[in-house]
């Protein structure tokens, strides 16, 4: 992809993209990369997920992009206002990983199969289908969300590139 029109989203960060630009992110590990594209207006969007819901932040002031519950409105309100419209948009996914074996299966330690399913919850909530996913496993990911296509490309150590 294009490297000259890359826009970075951060851990906890959302951005939107227009005119081919591409969204990337880093550092995927139990965190999700959530995209959204409406194909008619090419208004592209990316949240970096870190927890699963608001309702543990302990922040004085709440990063919303840090939570799937309050991300993800925040990032079609902004697709929104580039011309997206919800009804047109499809989200595709990425991360959710376990990364560490725990003896324990509590739910708190279940952070990342929790965000994917989050992430879910919220895209439900708008009736947006999640058209594809490449979450669970082990391993970070790095992913690369086109603009122009829609196309979501997924890289890892262990399996190389994939688009979906």
């Amino acid at each position: 992809m294009n490297q000259d029109i890359m826009v970075k989203v951060g851990m906890a960060d959302l951005n939107i993209a227009l005119g081919g630009q591409v969204l990337k992110t880093t550092g995927l590990g139990s965190c999700v990369g959530l995209t959204l594209f409406d194909e008619k207006s090419k208004v592209a969007g990316m949240a970096h997920v870190m927890l699963p819901s608001s309702d543990i932040a302990r922040e004085s002031t709440l990063n919303i992009a840090k939570y799937a519950d309050t991300a993800i409105p925040e990032l079609i309100e902004r697709m929104k206002k580039a011309g997206a419209l919800t009804g047109r948009l499809k989200a595709k996914m990425a991360g959710g990983a376990q990364m560490f074996a725990f003896s324990s299966q509590s739910d708190t330690m279940r952070i990342g199969p929790r965000n994917v399913e989050s992430c879910k919850a919220a895209l439900s909530k708008f009736s947006i289908p999640l058209i594809a996913e490449d979450t669970g496993g082990n391993f970070g990911r790095t992913i690369e969300f086109s603009s122009a296509t829609g196309i979501l490309v997924i890289r890892s150590v262990q399996f190389g590139a994939k688009e979906i």
